[in-house]
């Protein structure tokens, strides 16, 4: 699988990464609904037999859980993989999520991530979101301290605006940046990736798939039979009309585009999304071994011009 430089890092990482979101389980605001850990050990060691060599997640994915099973996965792992993780999300003893970026809390968030992820420095540690927005100097700012003390090594920020990089880059530089980024979300082209491109910033796009809607393998009924606690089902307007039928309909062509070379609507969509220059590398999510060899040939492979068009034409006859 090929590897591209991460902005100005020294990590050379591969087009996919695995993302880990899912894999946090249930029974919190953002969950997917119950999670068989067994699974998602077995997932991600399939992951680094394909190839993958970096795994992201989030200290707040199923409040802690999500990297003390990333720690259990690659427990006796000989090559073991980038690992990044994110801060800024907090929560308390009735498992409800807050937002801070004090310095004090970045602090111990991170401390608390360097344990549950049973390592001694975190590869990439990413601000998950610039809330509360008036204390994203001070964010950024204990982020940059923690890479000089050696807790980190590169430091990224998550879900910026152009704007936003651009105010805290005079406190350091900033290596990385992870937007959503998908053919049904890609309001990043218009500033946030040129911003990138033009200051070698890194972009690791989340969602490719639209949290699993592009993959083919989604349909109404599935849907409809989705947990109560999987936060697609109620906080995804994607997955909600008038959207959910404008986006079956596309998945549909990306079946077509797919058939002609022997690839899955998933992987046209990750091929989507890795097409653009700005774009380093795009996190895959997967909960049951086996499903990451259905998308993994996304990696090397590109859609053609004409292919992108069909696309962008079926977007912009049915808009959201």
């Amino acid at each position: 699988m090929q590897t591209r430089r991460l902005g100005n890092s020294d990590l050379n990482i591969t087009t996919i990464g695995f993302g880990a979101w899912a894999i946090g389980g249930g029974d919190w605001a953002f969950g997917w609904g119950p999670q068989d850990d067994a699974d998602s050990i077995a997932t991600i060691r399939g992951a680094l037999d394909l190839g993958i060599n970096w795994i992201d997640t989030a200290a707040v994915y199923g409040l802690g859980h999500s990297e003390e099973v990333v720690a259990k996965a690659l427990e006796g792992v000989k090559n073991r993989p980038y690992v990044f993780t994110k801060c800024a999300r907090v929560w308390d003893e009735h498992r409800q999520i807050g937002k801070s970026l004090k310095a004090a809390s970045i602090r111990a968030e991170c401390e608390a991530s360097l344990k549950r992820l049973k390592v001694d420095v975190i590869d990439l540690y990413q601000v998950h979101w610039p809330e509360p927005p008036e204390d994203i100097d001070e964010g950024w700012q204990t982020v940059v301290k923690l890479k000089e003390e050696g807790k980190i090594r590169w430091a990224g920020v998550s879900n910026f605006s152009a704007e936003q990089m651009a105010q805290v880059s005079e406190f350091g530089p900033i290596t990385s940046l992870q937007p959503p980024y998908s053919m049904i979300r890609p309001e990043v082209e218009a500033s946030v990736l040129p911003y990138c491109l033009a200051n070698n910033i890194g972009v690791i796009a989340y969602s490719p798939m639209a949290s699993g809607l592009l993959t083919g393998a989604m349909t109404r009924e599935r849907i409809a039979a989705m947990p109560a606690d999987d936060w697609r089902k109620e906080k995804n307007r994607h997955y909600q009309e008038p959207l959910l039928t404008r986006n079956l309909n596309l998945v549909e062509l990306l079946k077509t585009i797919g058939a002609r070379h022997g690839h899955t609507p998933g992987e046209v969509a990750i091929a989507w999304a890795l097409r653009h220059p700005a774009v380093t590398g795009a996190i895959v999510g997967a909960r049951k071994p086996g499903q990451l060899k259905e998308l993994v040939g996304a990696a090397d492979w590109r859609l053609t011009p004409a292919e992108i068009g069909e696309i962008d034409g079926y977007l912009k006859a049915n808009p959201a």
